[in-house]
């Protein structure tokens, strides 16, 4: 199936948090001096429509955070900088459409994106490593193009020091591999693939839904005949949501370990806690993290921003992350090119609420978490230091 048909679809009706309202037509300026000639422009390109808009709105929050913060400490280079936002979520034509429009017509130098890889491959085409392009979502791997700098999660990190501690930990042995039909799901769980055999376990069975499925009850009938005692979930947004509140409905939850990539805390508040038994999800960070940086992170963003469409999350804040490395690499480098953010990306670091993150091969190294549900939300479960990406990308 298409991306551009599933990401055409709105969420299922379990939040209400994402509409294209929310962050208005896509290239709308949101800074207050949107024209102005002495700011720097700085786009960012996140769902606003599709299943996946279940995160726009605390993604939007988030970069406003990061301008806020940056522009408190002076901007970028002597600059002040201001984020104009278009909609990632329409599919990759009407994404790389919106990113040209900023780009060429509003004077964008540079780009952050919290969306799927197909519309990152998208935008890596049309920019052609004219202007840094930080992408912070979590995905598959292997994403090497020029002028690209990657802050989100790989699976080298959410699953390889995972899956061992979690079958462990859990007792694992046969697992359910169930996602969404392209490209993260299925390069994730062939990678996974390798860490549940290294682990002692087997994978008892392998799934890959269409965008349009809501039902899943001839899944689930798999999973229960599979005899599985885990299963691991590369679902998005919506999907992930039907699939647990089923999952739980049927009775599943006591028996089987959930484990999920895209689980952040706005998809567990459409599952319900009281759907979550025995559901993990790993990542860099989580709104749960005690650390002082993230203490004192959430507490700017809860000050500022309300509401039930305010929900702080794993992706959204990965959306600062990238501000953040963008700051560093431009202070490393000078000047906003490419080619000098290339050589600036290696060993470039900051200290921000994930922690320490430090760039090797225009990917970074981090802290990554595994946090399980419990009835007041995510609780932190374990955390392994300083996780490398896995990836080779010649700079």
């Amino acid at each position: 199936m298409q991306r551009r048909t599933f990401l055409g679809r709105t969420l299922l009706g379990v939040t209400g948090m994402a509409s294209s309202s929310v962050l208005g037509l896509a290239g709308a300026l949101t800074a207050r001096n949107a024209h102005a000639a002495d700011t720097l422009k700085v786009g960012a390109m996140i769902p606003a429509s599709g299943p996946a808009g279940l995160f726009g709105p605390s993604s939007k929050n988030c970069c406003l955070l990061a301008q806020d913060d940056i522009n408190a400490r002076g901007g970028i280079l002597g600059q002040k900088i201001e984020v104009l936002f278009g909609d990632a979520g329409a599919g990759p034509e009407a994404a790389t459409q919106t990113a040209l429009k900023l780009w060429k017509g509003a004077g964008v130098r540079a780009f952050v994106g919290m969306h799927d890889s197909a519309v990152r491959g998208a935008l890596t085409t049309m920019l052609r490593g004219q202007v840094p392009y930080f992408y912070t979502a979590s995905y598959e791997g292997g994403e090497c193009s020029l002028g690209v700098y990657v802050t989100g999660e790989t699976p080298a990190q959410q699953l390889a020091p995972v899956i061992p501690w979690l079958s462990e930990q859990r007792k694992l042995k046969r697992w359910y591999l169930i996602g969404n039909d392209y490209s993260w799901p299925r390069e994730t769980n062939a990678i996974a693939r390798t860490h549940i055999a290294s682990s002692g376990g087997s994978v008892v069975g392998e799934e890959y839904v269409p965008f349009s499925v809501d039902n899943f009850d001839a899944s689930l009938a798999k999973i229960r005949a599979s005899g599985a005692d885990a299963v691991l979930i590369t679902l998005v947004g919506g999907a992930s949501v039907s699939f647990n509140r089923a999952f739980a409905g049927l009775g599943l939850a006591a028996g089987i370990t959930r484990l999920g990539t895209l689980i952040e805390e706005n998809t567990l508040a459409g599952i319900g806690v009281q759907n979550a038994e025995n559901l993990y999800s790993s990542a860099g960070y989580f709104a749960a993290l005690q650390t002082a940086p993230a203490k004192a992170f959430a507490a700017r963003y809860q000050a500022r921003f309300k509401g039930p469409d305010a929900q702080l999350n794993s992706l959204a804040e990965s959306c600062y992350e990238g501000f953040l490395m963008f700051e560093e690499l431009a202070r490393r480098a000078g000047k906003i090119t490419v080619p000098a953010f290339n050589v600036a990306s290696e060993g470039a670091h900051y200290d921000g609420p994930r922690g320490r993150v430090e760039m090797h091969q225009r990917h970074v190294v981090e802290d990554i978490l595994v946090a399980r549900a419990s009835p007041s939300g995510f609780e932190i479960a374990k955390t392994f230091p300083a996780v490398g990406a896995g990836q080779s990308c010649k700079v």
